[in-house]
């Protein structure tokens, strides 16, 4: 898996999953463009990332802005003379709560963040990739795209249009030699998840749903997106990775998982 020669742009890079992707692909040899609000968290993820070996640039963008995407898709274009890779991890929840209790403004905010600003991305990113005939995209979904996700229907419906949105694409683009795929994570640890999994009882409570029995890293994310954005997966476009322990694999939930405690069991 090695992206030597190779240049990447990388939104929502600044921490969690973003940061570990960076790295990952800084590591691989890839150049890495940097692309998130916050200016001195891209700084440091930059420095970690040229010492690396990697070439990188900080890109400080409000996705909310189709011109602020526009030129920070110019700008990674024009340094590193075109653009191999495009990461599509920046999003947001914004407020989570019962559907009925969801404002207009709840939905509009995660419909700008997680789909507005990435079909831009896409369009920019497409043109460019299929006029050179090569490129890849890595989206990053969530297991909330695939199952029923309480409390966060906005986040959930508009994940489940990226994972459309990726295989209608893959299906697109696949004669012009760009490859589009998703990654689905479950409970990761990040900074956005630390008030449920720097809680004890939250933390446990959510695990009941993952048989596997513990937090994803950012870092195991980031081997995902390290493996479809290269070679390896040359052949690979329209899938969705799934990286959740086994959680979406368990359609019983926590009650059915809990049932392995029992063992063996003689039905009559």
């Amino acid at each position: 898996m090695d992206l030597t020669g190779k240049s990447a742009l990388i939104t929502g890079a600044s921490r969690g999953i973003g940061r570990a992707i960076a790295l990952r692909f800084a590591g691989a040899g890839a150049n890495v463009a940097l692309l998130a609000r916050s200016a001195d968290a891209l700084e440091e993820v930059a420095a970690q990332a040229g010492a690396r070996g990697a070439k990188t640039l900080t890109l400080p963008c409000d996705v909310g802005s189709a011109s602020a995407i526009d030129s920070a898709v110019a700008e990674a274009v024009d340094v590193f003379g075109g653009l191999d890779i495009l990461v599509n991890n920046a999003g947001s929840v914004g407020s989570a709560g019962p559907f009925l209790e969801l404002t207009d403004e709840d939905w509009a905010h995660v419909l700008a963040v997680d789909l507005t600003a990435v079909n831009r991305f896409l369009r920019l990113f497409g043109r460019h990739a299929t006029a050179r005939g090569s490129g890849s995209v890595v989206n990053i979904s969530s297991v909330a795209g695939e199952r029923g996700c309480p409390m966060l229907s906005h986040y959930a419906a508009v994940k489940a249009a990226m994972n459309s949105l990726t295989r209608t694409l893959a299906a697109e683009w696949a004669a012009s030699g760009v490859r589009v795929n998703a990654i689905q994570p479950g409970w990761v640890a990040t900074d956005l998840t630390a008030s449920f999994h720097a809680d004890q009882g939250a933390s446990e409570a959510l695990m009941r749903a993952v048989p596997a029995r513990r937090w994803a890293s950012p870092e195991e994310i980031g081997d995902g997106a390290l493996y479809l954005a290269g070679d390896a997966a040359a052949m690979v476009t329209g899938a969705i990775l799934t990286i959740d322990g086994g959680m979406a694999a368990c359609n019983g939930g926590p009650a059915m998982i809990d049932l392995l405690a029992l063992g063996r069991v003689e039905m009559p």
